[in-house]
């Protein structure tokens, strides 16, 4: 019986690729949501923001996600959410 293993180089870059995508993803998303905390509550409330501007904001974001993540797959790898071109 044999176990098929990947070698340890594949294991190295695909660990590699998922950090980069994943640093990318976490750092996009925390500028969309700032952005989307600003634009629903506005600058100056922003610590004060209620429920449904909250839930705005999140609103905000998701949807900046979803447009960096169509923009990323326009720009670079297609089968990738990623614009890392490793990924």
């Amino acid at each position: 019986m044999s176990i098929n293993l990947p070698d340890t180089t594949t294991v190295v870059k695909t660990a590699a690729t998922y950090g980069r995508d994943l640093a990318e993803r976490v750092i996009a998303t925390f500028v969309i949501a700032a952005c989307g905390v600003g634009v629903a509550a506005g600058p100056a409330d922003m610590f004060h923001a209620s429920f449904w501007e909250t839930m705005g904001a999140a609103g905000i974001a998701a949807a900046g996600s979803l447009l960096k993540g169509v923009f990323a797959r326009v720009v670079g790898p297609k089968n990738s959410a990623s614009l890392a071109r490793d990924v």
